[in-house]
């Protein structure tokens, strides 16, 4: 019995052993895991940023407006007695646009001119009389002021006369013609609308957190609704921001010497703003972080997986410009879904797309 008793102890000794030798040599089942995790790292596909001077471009949609447009008027009243222009006809400035009716203003233009005959006549006769002593130099001051308001006289009876001459005050085209022949006129009854067509304006507005980036010189590429395409430059930026849309005019000058690019028409304007660092990056890669902050998953020097917030610089069709990412940092282009910030992650080079 002794034996058997030492020989049952020996052998609950070795199963004892045999089974507790399978986990001396193994880790913890945490350490174990953690060891497994860091032996198949998620592997991510990356590119290195590279960082240039890219010009920021700005869209937005507006319309063409004549950089002059006037409402000439009747200076005086009459009757239309010649139109000589239409709807449509090109005018320089001081072209004839109508006559209105004489209405005695010749004459009295005729009348204030013998009048200066008269009082000049009177003046060289007088002064005459004075250089020889038989007059006192007082009657020559009298004379020679009532010269001087005949003159005056004539004056403004010549520029009655011409009030009833309507000219043009600006070359451009006759837009509206709203008087026929052998109607009367009052003064300040209008006449004719001309619209100037060179310079030509692309008018757009600009939302208050853009309006820092415009400045009066910047370039822009304006793009009409019938496919034409010009250059122009920024002439005007409003100081003030609309009431009812918080936006800011903003005037591009555009040149239109052939008179082809019309008033009003719809056009879609790309500011060329100031350059900035940026970063040409895929459309996919783009995400969002916890915090609802727009950037892109990059490998940090640790090999661990980090968030960077950009900002869009420019859209393109298939790839953006954002800035705020420094040069050669690895960003990862395929996997970034599949990771998250401050997870250990094997980075394997991939194409530049």
């Amino acid at each position: 019995m002794k034996a058997s008793r030492w020989i049952a102890i020996g052998l609950v000794a070795g199963a004892v052993l045999w089974i507790g030798s399978g986990h001396l040599g193994r880790p913890a089942p945490k350490a174990q895991e953690r060891v497994q995790k860091e032996e198949k790292r998620f592997r991510v596909a990356v590119v290195p940023a590279v960082v240039e001077e890219r010009v920021q471009r700005l869209a937005v949609s507006g319309r063409t407006e004549a950089d002059r447009r006037t409402n000439v008027s009747a200076r005086t009243n009459g009757v239309v007695t010649d139109v000589r222009v239409r709807r449509g006809s090109a005018v320089k400035e001081g072209d004839v646009l109508a006559v209105l009716s004489d209405e005695a203003r010749e004459a009295n233009v005729q009348q204030a001119r013998a009048r200066v005959d008269q009082r000049r006549k009177e003046f060289e006769a007088r002064r005459a009389l004075v250089e020889q002593g038989n007059l006192p130099r007082l009657n020559l001051a009298q004379l020679e002021a009532d010269l001087k308001g005949a003159e005056a006289a004539l004056a403004a009876a010549e520029a009655e006369r011409d009030r009833g001459v309507v000219i043009a005050p600006i070359a451009g085209v006759v837009n509206a013609l709203p008087v026929e022949l052998g109607q009367a006129l009052q003064p300040g009854a209008p006449v004719a609308e001309v619209i100037a067509r060179e310079p030509m304006l692309a008018v757009v507005e600009v939302s208050e957190r853009r309006i820092g980036s415009v400045k009066t010189g910047d370039k822009a590429d304006v793009r009409l609704a019938d496919g034409r395409t010009a250059e122009g430059v920024v002439r005007f930026v409003s100081a003030r921001a609309t009431a009812q849309t918080r936006t800011y005019r903003i005037d591009i000058e555009i040149p239109n010497a052939d008179g082809a690019i019309p008033d009003g028409i719809t056009a879609e304007v790309g500011l060329r703003l100031a350059a900035v660092p940026a970063t040409r990056v895929p459309r996919s890669v783009l995400t969002f972080s916890s915090e609802g902050r727009l950037g892109v998953r990059v490998v940090s020097d640790e090999e661990r997986v980090a968030f960077l917030p950009v900002a869009l610089v420019e859209d393109e069709t298939d790839h953006l410009w954002v800035s705020g990412l420094r040069d050669g940092v690895r960003i990862i282009v395929q996997g970034q879904d599949f990771v998250k910030e401050g997870q250990p992650v094997e980075a394997v080079p991939a194409p530049r797309v």
